[in-house]
């Protein structure tokens, strides 16, 4: 009979039960030898399958590179016994718990007997007492355990570390009596809950002050599990304590800077942005933070380089403050107001140096560092409550714009190094920020200048309508658009309107929308009808943009940098889609005359208060390219206001009723009754237009009048020389009927020539007339469609001086065409002086 030899030593001793364990004999070399009912019955295989095949092959990888391992260290202590994975016949692998000893048969040869069961979900080591003695006292972490009643009954050494005395002091206490700076009911509550619950609360997470350090807030993760007895019954709670404070700052740190990205620089504003950095520091960092920046940064200026002044104080411009008081008692100056620092102050040092400055403890005899303080505001620190502080410069892209300063008042802890990095990192946010902002004000400082200029800045003298105008900016987050408006004096006391919006915003609006409106007076000044004028300028777009798009991709296939002016969108692309409305009334006829490039129809208030919209088409933008351009004709009773506007008059955000168009809303606008022009035009911009718009708005009101009847004269002329004499007859009786006496010698000279050059050159029928307006209007209009042109004759010439005469006595002269002719026009200013006729005609 086999003998058995040795009893197992690794891990621990196992205790098998032999009436279930599988029983496997194996050889000196691993080869299974014997193979029992209960191995086939644990690991599924026959043992017809299993007999004479080596013992890896029953064993998971890993457990099989061992086996030789395993047999030396059972040969040398006479036994082994551990945990194993073995291969069921099924494919699974299941984990046995095996007893491995050397075996001799009755002949002495060398076999292994191999007992092994199926190992036990909970099978582990057996921890003795003394092992978990140790444990527990050895461990960083705080350990106690408190009864139903929440009074201390055990605690390890490692829980004196967070307050509250040795161990033996704490029996039979409560947490509130061992350390009253902590929130002891919150964590009693929590206790509570898990000894009603059974239900164990993980990772709980507590700030407060404990007795070890009561000047700086810890955080500690705290772990709570119920004790019950053998009948189940609970007998206490056992917690456990870690300190994370290093942890639950940099998470609160994170979470701080995570918000200053939210909440600093959501505008392009300075005094906003340093108002966001001070709101965000208080009180997550300091109890009272005030930014100061310098004046010239506010007005989007650049910092005056080189070293402050020697001078003994210093002005900054309060730019935002925060604290955790009320009404700000710890500033001595408002938001927008200049603080005055002396120059050896902690500020002004940081603002010439460039660096951070940082106390943990103010002086309390220290005097404010601000100068000129209203008698009844003079305080000390101490007074204040003011005891730490840090001073942090504004720098970016290497310049200095202003320095932001905490204090702590209500909080006893001083500003730490970590206190100041954090600070530092707020503040470079808002730096970056401010400079963006400051940068972002000059430049649309500039925009807004340029665009005002080149904005008319008073309506010209003339007869056809009165005007009122009105133009809003959009809102600082917005750059300067291009809209505009002109009001443009035509010949025959016409007027011209022009509304136009030019795509885009910035600086290349602006100046796009400067040469439009000098091209379109250029060619209003030839007297163009409207659909003309527009295609013109159509032609002059295109032309323009494709030109500044060639030179782009030539510079880019060149490899050499373009310059900015080719860069898109410029200010020649962006001309590209721009809106205008060309608009000319004639206060004679009352006849409108308009063709639109894109840009919407004017609304037109009747007198008697109702309001439509004019029938026009609308062509395509200018440079777009498409059909052509399209004029309609209407006649305008007297009193009629024509509203011509741009896009953003109807797409303003302002409240209004359910499902509202633009366009409803300007009617209402519009039908208000008002006291004069200009009062409606603020009442429809105040109406339609929010406080802040995110475009540019410009809104255009002219008032029709009309000339009476005995204020122009008009007569039909034969193309007969000898009626020149009669026509400038007819001309002087109607001046002298209009008290116009002093002009009677220029204007007969004006009617003759004028009459004289539609005879000889022109064709009939011929029409004088003249009209009295701010100025006397001469016009001959004759069939002809040639042009005439101004000569200069020499001496010995004995013609070609009348239209250099004319251009001599006449204010202004020009040429207009009609679809049967052409119209010869002359202007003469009431009231001024003659010219010396005499001397001209010498």
């Amino acid at each position: 009979m086999a003998k058995l030899q040795g009893n197992g030593h690794i891990g621990q001793q196992a205790s098998l039960n032999l009436a279930d364990a599988a029983i496997v004999l194996l050889d000196v070399h691993g080869f299974v030898e014997s193979w029992s009912p209960g191995a086939e019955r644990l690991l599924g295989h026959k043992g017809a399958d299993v007999v004479g095949q080596a013992v890896p092959v029953l064993l998971a990888p890993g457990d099989a590179a061992r086996v030789t391992a395993l047999a030396e260290e059972a040969r040398v202590r006479g036994s082994w016994g551990g945990l194993l994975t073995a291969r069921h016949a099924c494919g699974d692998q299941i984990g046995i718990e095996a007893q491995v000893v050397p075996v001799t048969d009755s002949e002495e040869r060398a076999h292994w007997l191999v007992l092994a069961v199926e190992a036990s979900p909970l099978q582990g080591w057996q921890i003795s007492r003394a092992v978990l003695e140790r444990m527990v006292t050895q461990t960083p972490v705080g350990m106690a355990v408190v009864d139903t009643d929440l009074r201390f009954v055990w605690s390890n050494a490692a829980l004196e570390r967070f307050g509250g005395g040795p161990a033996q002091r704490r029996i039979g206490r409560r947490l509130g009596e061992i350390q009253p700076g902590l929130d002891a009911e919150s964590l009693e509550t929590q206790m509570r809950r898990v000894l009603e619950s059974g239900e164990p609360l993980i990772g709980y997470e507590h700030v407060g002050r404990p007795r070890s350090d009561p000047h700086r807030q810890h955080a500690h993760s705290m772990s709570f599990v119920r004790l019950d007895d053998a009948n189940g019954q609970p007998i206490g709670v056992c917690y456990t304590v870690i300190d994370i404070t290093e942890r639950y700052q940099n998470r609160q740190r994170l979470t701080l800077l995570d918000r200053a990205s939210e909440y600093i620089g959501r505008t392009l504003d300075v005094m906003q942005t340093a108002q966001d950095l001070a709101d965000v520091a208080v009180p997550h960092l300091a109890d009272f933070v005030a930014v100061d920046l310098l004046d010239s940064v506010i007005r989007g200026g650049e910092p005056l380089p080189g070293p402050l002044s020697d001078a003994d104080m210093v002005l900054l411009r309060r730019g935002g403050q925060q604290s955790l008081r009320e009404g700000v008692p710890e500033s001595v100056v408002e938001i927008g107001d200049m603080a005055t620092y002396h120059a050896w102050s902690p500020p002004i040092r940081c603002l010439a140096g460039g660096g951070s400055w940082r106390t943990e403890r103010l002086d309390p005899l220290t005097p404010e560092w601000a100068a000129n303080i209203p008698g009844d505001r003079h305080a000390r620190f101490l007074d204040l409550g003011l005891h730490t502080a840090m001073v942090v410069p504004i720098r970016a892209r290497g310049t200095t714009m202003g320095v932001t300063t905490f204090f702590r008042s209500v909080h006893d802890e001083s500003f730490s190094e970590s206190d100041l990095r954090l600070a530092e990192e707020f503040v470079a946010r808002a730096a970056v920020c401010m400079d963006n902002a400051r940068r972002y004000t000059r430049e649309r400082g500039a925009a807004l200048a340029l665009q005002r200029s080149l904005l008319p800045h008073e309506v010209p003298q003339q007869d056809a309508v009165y005007v009122a105008s009105s133009y809003r900016p959009a809102d600082a987050l917005a750059d300067a658009g291009g809209d505009w408006f002109d009001v443009i004096a035509l010949s025959g006391a016409r007027v011209a309107l022009v509304v136009g919006d030019v795509t885009g915003h910035g600086i290349d609006a602006v100046a796009t929308m400067g040469r439009l409106r000098t091209a379109v007076q250029t060619l209003a000044a030839l007297d163009l009808r409207p659909e003309e004028l527009l295609g013109h300028l159509d032609d002059l777009v295109s032309r323009v943009s494709d030109e500044a798009a060639t030179a782009a991709s030539s510079a880019a296939a060149s490899g050499v940098a373009a310059p900015p002016a080719l860069h898109p969108p410029s200010g020649d692309t962006a001309a590209r889609g721009t809106s205008c409305l060309y608009a000319v009334y004639d206060p004679l006829s009352r006849c409108c005359t308009m063709a639109s490039a894109g840009h919407p129809a004017p609304a037109v208030l009747d007198p008697d208060g109702r309001v439509h919209f004019a029938d026009l088409p609308i062509g395509p933008r200018l440079g777009v390219g498409g059909l052509p351009f399209e004029a309609v004709e209407s006649v305008v009773p007297e009193g009629s206001v024509l509203a011509l506007y741009t896009d953003g008059l109807l797409t303003g955000r302002v409240p209004g009723k359910a499902g509202d168009t633009g366009e409803q809303r300007l009617c209402r606008a519009l039908e208000t009754p008002a006291l004069s022009l200009d009062a409606l035009c603020e009442t429809v911009i105040e109406r339609l237009v929010p406080a802040r718009p995110f475009d540019d708005v410009t809104l255009l009101l002219a008032a029709t009048r009309s000339l009476d009847t005995d204020r122009f004269a008009s007569w039909e002329l034969p193309a007969d020389p000898a009626v020149v004499a009669q026509a400038r007859e007819m001309a002087a009786r109607q001046l002298t009927g209009w008290g116009l006496d002093d002009l009677v010698f220029t204007t007969e000279l004006v009617v003759s020539e004028l009459v004289t050059n539609a005879i000889r050159y022109g064709s009939g029928p011929i029409r004088l007339r003249l009209i009295l307006g701010h100025t006397l209007t001469c016009e001959v209009c004759d069939g002809s469609s040639t042009s005439p042109y101004l000569r200069h004759p020499r001496a010995t010439d004995e013609g070609g001086r009348g239209l250099f005469l004319i251009s001599q006595f006449t204010h202004r002269w020009g040429t207009r065409y009609t679809t049967d002719g052409k119209i010869i026009w002359t202007e003469q200013l009431l009231g001024a002086n003659d010219p010396d006729v005499a001397g001209l005609l010498v």
